[in-house]
């Protein structure tokens, strides 16, 4: 069976390419209507306190509006090189994890914000259109971070992604979607660290080539005898023909 890295990326630019599609589609609808539809599939609070679960899922294949093209390349890249390097299931695995992870977390976030404090959390807050793939993206790109490996450069990747997600929550034009981008790429993180702890358990000891034992074809030069020589060692010695002396007379 081939790695897993062997395999083309074939899921990832299938999904870019709904997700665009789908962006063209939208944008050509009215703008009411159009507002409706991404509040439907949104995993605000209005839906996932209504039971609306299924916005976990259609939440991740609707988008605000097309995806600039920078944005585009740079989760080609990522969601990409996730699937190559892990394979289809784990990469779809590890997106999914950080997309459903960080909405339900932004999602009990301001569930408990409005319960102390009606100020902190307002109506349109609630409602708010919340769809877009940024939270698989940012959990990919954490899991990728630490599964570098060298460990300079694994140390500055870490270091690069953690100031991307942090910087965004520390400025006071924040909203809630920062702090999910934070939350799905500490998610990813944890979950790439484990996923590198669980390899390396599976992986078993490998002795050096100096102590492994020696196989018995190349132990000694008794092992080196042709079946021939083996066959005439050990066949039983011939007699040899009596001959009788002269009688004395």
């Amino acid at each position: 069976m081939k790695a897993p890295s062997a395999y083309a990326p074939w899921l990832t630019p299938l999904y870019v390419g709904v997700v665009q599609l789908g962006a063209y589609a939208t944008a050509r609808l009215p703008a009411q209507e159009r507002a409706e539809l991404l509040r439907a599939h949104s995993t605000n609070v209005d839906n996932l306190r209504a039971g609306r679960w299924r916005t976990l899922a259609t939440s991740a294949v609707f988008v605000e509006s097309p995806l600039p093209v920078p944005y585009g390349l740079a989760l080609l890249a990522a969601l990409g090189t996730a699937e190559a390097a892990w394979g289809t299931r784990r990469a779809a695995g590890m997106f999914a994890a950080g997309h459903i992870g960080a909405s339900l977390l932004v999602y009990g976030g301001l569930r408990a914000a409005r319960a102390l404090s009606h100020k902190a959390v307002t109506p349109d807050t609630e409602r708010a259109v919340d769809v877009g793939a940024s939270y698989g993206f940012y959990a990919t790109v954490g899991a990728l971070a630490v599964s570098v490996p060298h460990r300079g450069a694994r140390a500055a990747a870490t270091a690069g992604v953690l100031a991307l997600g942090v910087g965004p929550v520390l400025n006071r034009r924040r909203d809630f979607t920062d702090a999910g981008h934070l939350a799905a790429l500490l998610l990813g993180m944890g979950a790439g660290a484990a996923f590198k702890i669980r390899h390396r358990a599976a992986v078993p000891l490998r002795l050096p080539s100096s102590t492994a034992p020696r196989s018995r074809s190349t132990a000694g030069p008794r092992n080196r005898r042709t079946p021939a020589l083996l066959r005439r060692r050990t066949a039983a010695p011939r007699r040899r023909p009596f001959r009788a002396g002269p009688q004395a007379t």
